[in-house]
Order: C-alpha cells, then sequence, then structure tokens
C-alpha cells in the first residue's frame, strides 16, 4: 500500500497540475472558438416574467430593456408556418386543447388575458398583444439581435424550415440552434452546420462530469454556448419554500 501511494500521489499531482493549468489556459491545447455574440443576459421566452410568453411584444421590451439574446421554441402549423411557441400543445397556453400542427396558421387561438409565469408560481404576465408570433416576423423586427431556437420536436421539415428563414435573412452567426436532446441537435447541425449550436442536456451533463474529473482541458467541444438557469430561478422552480 505505502509503495503504491508512493508512486500515485505524485501521478496525482502532477495530474492535477497539469488539468489546472489547461483549464485555465485551453488555448494551449485547443483554438479558440469565436462567435458573433457575447450573451450574459438571456431573455427566455422573450421574458415571460414581464410580457406574455414569446410574443412580440415580450420580444420588443426585452430588446428595449437590453437583453443580449432572445430565447424562443418553434413550432410548425399545418399549413407549414413557423410560428414561435412553448408548447405544441396549446392548452396551457390559450386554454383550447388544441395543436399547433393541426391548425393552419390564420385557426391560432389567442393566448390568455393572463398567463401564469412557468418559473414563477402564483405569479402572472399580461400584455396587449395576445398573438403567437411567427419567427419570420422576429427576424424582420430585430435583424441585429442574437436569437436562440430550441427544437423541440423530431420533425425534419420544421428544422428545415428554420434553416431556410436563418439564411434568407443572412443570420446563421448569431442565431444558434438548441434542445435538450442530442439526436435532434445532431439533425439540426447536419441541415445546416454553419449555425452555432449549444449544450444538450446529456452533452451538458458529460460537461460537468469532465469538469470535476479534471479531463475537460483535455477534450475538444464542438459545442459554441452553455446556456443555464440563474441560480434565484432554480430555487424558486425546484426547491420548495418551506421546509
Amino acid at each position: 500500500m505505502g509503495a503504491f501511494l508512493y508512486v500515485f500521489l505524485p501521478v496525482l499531482g502532477v495530474y492535477t497540475c497539469i488539468s489546472q493549468y489547461l483549464l485555465r489556459n485551453p488555448q494551449v491545447l485547443h483554438k479558440k472558438k469565436r462567435t458573433a455574440f457575447w450573451a450574459k443576459h438571456i431573455s427566455h421566452r422573450g421574458g415571460s416574467g414581464e410580457r406574455i410568453e414569446s410574443t412580440m411584444e415580450a420580444f420588443t421590451h426585452a430588446v428595449e430593456m437590453g437583453t443580449d439574446m432572445l430565447e424562443m421554441d418553434c413550432h410548425l402549423t399545418k399549413d407549414g408556418h413557423v410560428v414561435v411557441s412553448h408548447d405544441e400543445n396549446l392548452l396551457r397556453q390559450t386554454g383550447c386543447d388544441v395543436t399547433i400542427s393541426s391548425l393552419k396558421l390564420e385557426d391560432l387561438p389567442l393566448y390568455k388575458e393572463k398567463l401564469e409565469v412557468a418559473f414563477y408560481a402564483g405569479r402572472f404576465s399580461s400584455g396587449s398583444d395576445r398573438k403567437i408570433a411567427q419567427l419570420e416576423d422576429v427576424f424582420k423586427t430585430f435583424p441585429d439581435t442574437p436569437v436562440s431556437i430550441e427544437i423541440k420536436e423530431n420533425n425534419l421539415q420544421l428544422i428545415q424550415k428554420v434553416s431556410d428563414l436563418v439564411k434568407r435573412y443572412n443570420r446563421e452567426a448569431i442565431t444558434l440552434w438548441a434542445s435538450e436532446k442530442s439526436l435532434i441537435l445532431e439533425k439540426c447541425c447536419k441541415i445546416n452546420s454553419s449555425m452555432p449550436y449549444s449544450f444538450s442536456m446529456n452533452r451538458g451533463i458529460s460537461l460537468l462530469l469532465l469538469f470535476y474529473s479534471g479531463l475537460l482541458p483535455f477534450v475538444p467541444l464542438g459545442e459554441n454556448v452553455l446556456q443555464f438557469y440563474l441560480i434565484p430561478i432554480i430555487n424558486r422552480t425546484y426547491i420548495p419554500s418551506e421546509g
């Protein structure tokens, strides 16, 4: 045992020192990633705590307040329009138990007059705009604002249409692919590899494991952006206020 420790501890010490050095100086092993944007503040669903989520009014308010990036989810209507909505089923947002994919654009219901904030139980947002937005309108209105688009469905037609809109408005450098599912992100990148992309849920967990094991500095990462919730939001959402 003594001989083992005599060899193991120095090796561990050298490994730790090298890992810490490379963690602070990643350019020694890896080429620095350069994105066209730097976002410290991301408006989730356009800032759903201040205006009705994912509406043009919410996005406008967020940009006026100086947000660095707009975050949104996209779905496809029955007649092929890419619209911005967190949910595919509109019951929570509109009170109508229907799906976006089953309706034409003109038949989409309006948001509720007051909508409960998903990450703040008991708090409601409201506004004058209750219309489900189109992704194209977001691109037209905010041509220079970075946008993170989360794809929740394994839908190649949706991914292709989002990519086509991004190309049409010449914003590949400032539009980010995002999804919790690695398989969907792979398909997004296959259809449009010019767009930066963020970590999926599995890749995020892998990132943590690599970091705490000290292996992170030695592993190349394809992702461009890491998005995460602020600690106060995590606390009030997942940790009971009592006890």
